[in-house]
């Protein structure tokens, strides 16, 4: 019972800080953009607490999986007044801002923009935190494996990758990742050896107790961080959660990602943050706060990433709609942006019903 609470606090505090940061982000540049901010809440539901300052509501609600910053003219306004349940803040004579949709085409997109910036802002945030406590693996071959595809293309134990497919590879993981997303082919390798550059090509080999195919490269040596090597390696971590986030995005539309692979709220609670927390308490509070640091950094990058995506009811849904004001020189017709986010409003609704149900077949049902 007690691991469970625990967990659940761990999968709050993460949470809670990567939706923050992303509404923040809107709010902070907003207020500088001279919009009013109406609400700034996180969570959705009902409301648990609530105040009022400098003309913005500020609330937290029930359930902790989200949260908004309502703007002034944004998507509750139509036609200058208020719709039933839109917060009641009085702005006379525009004293905390404007509306959003009275701002110049420009701070919009700052605006619009700003959400996911922050969440990057918060990633390289963590990241240098956690490069700062832990070891890392560079991109070495400390073992190169018996009869695999990398010694049968003449690596070496001691030869230190520099890139695959010419992808440049910075970390130990960049390899593993790059294994996870390989889809056939050969591999042309550069690698360094004794100081001098060389080039090779390699045939990944199927394992079929991993059940994927493997490059045969291993590193167990950790390397700790100081001073300037702690900046790169900040840069290393949030570029291979970059890739990992679009590499991951591009197995989805492939196709090559299982329905039991995609996780909610709950299953990130649960096979993410509880199943690391469970794996990594014996090792003391140290490693757990590492190990939380790292889901945090994952999280925070993919909403950062995933927020861009041009679709409605997401912050790339409307930069879509800034951008096309921007070209033709003219906002789109208020009430057709106002369908096309409600439809998008639906999809989400539908998907969050089925992604959490797809938590619970898998917590509970799939072993």
């Amino acid at each position: 019972m007690l691991n469970t609470l625990v967990s659940i606090f761990w999968f709050l505090l993460i949470f809670s800080v990567v939706v923050v940061s992303h509404e923040f982000g809107h709010f902070i540049i907003a207020r500088a953009n001279g919009i009013h901010v109406v609400e700034f809440f996180v969570g959705f539901g009902p409301t648990i607490i609530h105040w009022t300052k400098g003309g913005t509501k500020y609330s937290i609600k029930l359930l902790p999986l989200g949260g908004a910053c309502v703007f002034e003219g944004q998507d509750d306004v139509a036609d200058g007044t208020y719709k039933e349940g839109t917060p009641k803040i009085d702005n006379p004579g525009g004293k905390y801002g404007g509306s959003f949709l009275e701002a110049n085409v420009w701070k919009r997109l700052a605006v619009t923009l700003a959400g996911p910036a922050f969440n990057i802002i918060l990633g390289f945030i963590i990241a240098f935190i956690m490069v700062n406590l832990i070891a890392i693996r560079e991109p070495v071959a400390t073992q190169v494996a018996e009869g695999g595809a990398a010694q049968a293309a003449g690596l070496e134990d001691g030869d230190r990758i520099l890139s695959l497919n010419g992808q440049k590879i910075c970390l130990y993981d960049d390899i593993l990742l790059f294994n996870a997303l390989y889809s056939g082919g050969d591999v042309d390798v550069e690698y360094m050896r004794d100081g001098e550059k060389y080039k090779t090509t390699l045939t990944p080999v199927f394992d079929s107790e991993e059940g994927r195919y493997l490059i045969g490269i291993m590193n167990s040596d950790f390397v700790t961080l100081k001073g300037i090597d702690a900046l790169k390696y900040t840069w290393y971590e949030v570029r291979y959660n970059f890739k990992m986030t679009y590499g991951s995005l591009f197995m989805l539309v492939r196709g090559k990602v299982k329905t039991s692979d995609i996780s909610g709220p709950v299953g990130i609670a649960v096979n993410v943050v509880g199943k690391t927390y469970e794996q990594t308490k014996d090792y003391g509070f140290s490693t757990v706060v590492v190990n939380m640091l790292n889901i945090a950094l994952m999280l925070t990058i993919n909403l950062g990433i995933l927020n861009l995506l041009p679709i409605p009811a997401l912050d790339g849904g409307r930069l879509m709609f800034i951008l096309i004001e921007i070209i033709r020189g003219k906002p789109v017709p208020r009430d057709k942006e106002a369908l096309v986010n409600f439809i998008g409003v639906v999809f989400f609704i539908v998907l969050i019903v089925l992604v959490f149900f797809n938590d619970i077949r898998n917590i509970f049902f799939v072993k």
